[in-house]
C-alpha cells in the first residue's frame, strides 16, 4: 500500500494480504504450530534463512497481520503484538534496559507500568525516577550517566498531563536515550509519536485500538528494525506472544477506530466545558479546555484532544463515592477507549499499589475522577452526570 495514503485508508487495508481463498477478513490462524514441507525447510526457518511460520509464540500468520497494520498507523519500520499491555510494557524494559541502567518516566504514568519497575525490575538492579515530564528542566536534571530510557506517558493516566514529544526527543538524542511513548490514550488516529521523534511507541490495545471491551491486549511499533531485534526477542522467549483470536478481535476493531474516536471525542469536550461550569466542581483537566496547562502543546502535537477527562469535586473523595455509585448510564469500571462511557476512582483502583505520598506528589489526588466518554448520546451522558451531581 502507497505509504502516503490516508489514516482511514490504512486503517481498513494496511498491512493486510487477501488470502488464496479471497477471504475478506484475515482468517484465524488458530494453531499452535506449523508443519514443514522438508527436513531442511524446519532447519532453514530456525536459522532464519527461509521466512515463514514455526510455532505461534514466536508469530502466526493472523498475529502478523495485525502487526503489520498498526505498523502501518503509526508509520513504523514493525510492530510487536502482545497478551497485553503490560505484556508490552515488560517487553520494552526488558529489551532496552539491564542491570545497573537508569530509566526516567513521566510520574501520572499507568501504575502498574510504575509499580512493576519500582517493585521488581528494582531487585535486578534497575533504577527509575518519576518526574513531571512536562518540564523538559524537570527531565534534564534527572538524566544520569546510566539514564538509558525515557519513558513517556502523553496524555497522562489519570492526571492528563502531556509532554513535548519532539523536545523530549531532542534531549533523548543529545544523550543516549531510548524515547519510549504510551501512545494509548491518544491512539494512533490521533498522535503518531514516531513521527514526532520517538524510538518506540505502544498501546494497550485493550482500549481505543480494539474498541469493544472484549480482549486484552498490548502492541509495540518500533522506528527502526534495530530496535525491533532487540524488543522482539523479549516478547518471543517471555512467552508474551498474543492469541490468533486476540489478534482477530483487534483487527475487527481497529476498522472502525476514527469513526469512534470521533463521535466519543466529540461528546466529551461538549461534557468537559459542561462540567467545567459545574459549581460542585473544583477542577476539570481536558486537554480541549483552553484552561488545560498544555492546551497549546495538545493542539500542536495531536490531531485531536481525546475522550478521557479527569476532575474533582468539592466534597472530594465522599463526593466521589457518591457520584460514582449513583451513576446509572455510565459503568463503574476501570479501563477505557471502548464504545460505552466508564467512570472510575484511581486512587483506591488503577493506580492503588503506588504509594499515597507519591500519587499525591504525581497530581493523582484522592478525589481525582477519571471518566471515558463513550459513544452514547451526549444528553443521556449530561443527564447522567447531572442526576449523580445533584446526589453529592
Amino acid at each position: 500500500m502507497d505509504k502516503k495514503a490516508g489514516f482511514n485508508t490504512k486503517m481498513v487495508h494496511g498491512g493486510i494480504d487477501i488470502d488464496q481463498f479471497g477471504s475478506a477478513n484475515v482468517p484465524i490462524y488458530q494453531s499452535s504450530t506449523f508443519a514443514f514441507r522438508s527436513a531442511k525447510q524446519g532447519a532453514d526457518r530456525f536459522a532464519g534463512k527461509e521466512e515463514g511460520y514455526i510455532y505461534t509464540r514466536i508469530a502466526n500468520p493472523t498475529i502478523k497481520a495485525l502487526e503489520n497494520n498498526i505498523a502501518a498507523l503509526e508509520n513504523g519500520y514493525g510492530a510487536i503484538a502482545t497478551s497485553s499491555g503490560m505484556g508490552a510494557v515488560t517487553s520494552i524494559y526488558m529489551g532496552i534496559l539491564e542491570q545497573g541502567s537508569h530509566m526516567i518516566s513521566t510520574a501520572s504514568v499507568y501504575g502498574p507500568s510504575r509499580v512493576i519497575m519500582e517493585k521488581y525490575f528494582s531487585k535486578f538492579g534497575v533504577e527509575s525516577s518519576y518526574v513531571d515530564t512536562s518540564s523538559i528542566e524537570n527531565i534534564i536534571s534527572h538524566i544520569k550517566p546510566n539514564t538509558k530510557m525515557l519513558y513517556l506517558e502523553t496524555p497522562s493516566n489519570p492526571t492528563m498531563q502531556l509532554s513535548d514529544i519532539k523536545a523530549c526527543a531532542q534531549i533523548a538524542k543529545q544523550h543516549n536515550m531510548i524515547l519510549v511513548v504510551d501512545n494509548t490514550f491518544s491512539s494512533p488516529y490521533l498522535q503518531s509519536p514516531l513521527d514526532l521523534g520517538a524510538d518506540i511507541s505502544f498501546h494497550s490495545v485493550t482500549k481505543f485500538i480494539n474498541g469493544h471491551a472484549d480482549i486484552v491486549g498490548g502492541i509495540i511499533i518500533t522506528k527502526t528494525e534495530e530496535l525491533y531485534k532487540k524488543v522482539r526477542p523479549m516478547m518471543v522467549n517471555l512467552g508474551f506472544n498474543m492469541d490468533p483470536h486476540q489478534a482477530y478481535m483487534v483487527l475487527r476493531g481497529v476498522k472502525t477506530l476514527s469513526i469512534r474516536i470521533e463521535k466519543a471525542q466529540e461528546s466529551a469536550a461538549i461534557i468537559a466545558s459542561w462540567l467545567e461550569k459545574h459549581p460542585k466542581l473544583e477542577w476539570v483537566k481536558y486537554p480541549g479546555l483552553k484552561s488545560h496547562p498544555q492546551h497549546e502543546l495538545a493542539k500542536q502535537q495531536m490531531r485531536g484532544f481525546g475522550t478521557m477527562i479527569s476532575f474533582g469535586l468539592k466534597g472530594g473523595l465522599k463526593a466521589g463515592e457518591t457520584l460514582m455509585d449513583n451513576m446509572k448510564l455510565a459503568l463503574l469500571a476501570v479501563s477505557l477507549g471502548g464504545v460505552e462511557t466508564l467512570i472510575q476512582h484511581p486512587a483506591s483502583m488503577t493506580h492503588s499499589a503506588v504509594p499515597r505520598e507519591e500519587r499525591i506528589k504525581a497530581g493523582i489526588s484522592d478525589g481525582l475522577v477519571r471518566l471515558a466518554v463513550g459513544i452514547e448520546n451526549v444528553e443521556d451522558q449530561l443527564a447522567d452526570l447531572e442526576q449523580a451531581l445533584n446526589k453529592c
